[in-house]
């Protein structure tokens, strides 16, 4: 089982490379943290997806402390790795999203794999359940995807964005709105990203994606097809454009290609999605080193 981190993404809103600010007692970054319990859940590679100018940084950090731990690989997420034909605004600096970063760990990746972001904090349970998963399924066109309660994925310094899930009696996903989700005046707001006027009340307990998906390598078959009709479709806005997993996989189910089913977590999410956030992560680290969840030095 191999754990994809997409980490190319630079943090606008905290301000800086947030996938390598510390958060633990150590030093240690959030995607210590995710790879820890990937290792303990089972896991035993990891592909980090980055920006191939931070390969050093990358590596020098948290690359050689776990290298003796888990089977490690560096893919580079670039640019210019664009369908032929397609001209990139000079501009451009943000990757193509996360439906491109994945497609940059193709040649990596060769079995069932799980997806995350660098800067979540997620919790053991969920790897769990995702390598539970896929050594009881077998359908190479059936995926998973975490669902968290909206609830457990809140910050008090401002709006967060998720996807809001719908699933059908079998659990399995049936819509994903892409939503600017913040509460207001005791209640959870929803502002879908695509359709900002028709804001909509949302239960607390109400499932959310948090990008943490199961594929399999089949995925990179269906994301390589549909890049090219990305770029056709966006040549007038290729300046701010982004190539969504959400998107792609919400894509596939409609076309009755793919199946998802949603997996339910207690788990509570923490992040860096603004720079408040550090004390409120760095305190809750803390206390689960104190209830014994993780050890003081991580990789000692």
């Amino acid at each position: 089982m191999t754990l994809v981190i997409m980490a190319a993404g630079m943090g606008s809103r905290f301000g800086g490379l947030k996938q390598v600010e510390p958060v633990g007692p150590n030093g240690e970054f959030i995607l210590d943290y995710s790879i820890y319990d990937a290792i303990k859940a089972g896991y035993n590679k990891v592909v980090f997806i980055i920006k191939e100018e931070n390969y050093d940084l990358f590596r020098e950090t948290i690359g050689k402390r776990i290298e003796k731990k888990i089977k490690v690989e560096y893919a580079f997420q670039k640019i210019e790795d664009v369908p032929s034909g397609v001209i990139v605004p000079k501009d451009r600096v943000k990757p193509w999203g996360t439906s491109h970063a994945i497609l940059s760990a193709k040649k990596y990746v060769n079995e069932a794999f799980t997806v995350i972001n660098a800067d979540d904090f997620y919790g053991y349970e969920p790897f769990k359940k995702i390598k539970d998963f896929f050594e009881k399924n077998f359908d190479e066109n059936l995926y998973a995807m975490i669902g968290y309660n909206v609830k457990n994925t809140m910050t008090l310094n401002g709006s967060v964005k998720r996807g809001i899930c719908y699933k059908d009696e079998n659990n399995m996903l049936t819509k994903l709105i892409e939503s600017s989700i913040e509460e207001k005046n005791g209640k959870i707001i929803a502002t879908p990203l695509e359709d900002e006027k028709n804001t909509f009340i949302v239960d607390k307990n109400t499932l959310v994606s948090m990008n943490f998906f199961g594929f399999r390598p089949n995925v990179f078959n269906y994301l390589q097809d549909e890049m090219v009709d990305f770029f056709n479709n966006h040549k007038n806005d290729l300046d701010k454009c982004e190539f969504l997993i959400p998107t792609s996989i919400f894509k596939r189910i409609e076309e009755g290609k793919i199946s998802v089913k949603v997996l339910d977590t207690k788990e509570k999410w923490f992040g860096v999605t603004y720079k408040e956030d550090k004390k409120d992560l760095v305190e809750a680290i803390n206390k689960m080193i104190s209830e014994g969840k993780y050890p003081k030095n991580l990789w000692s």
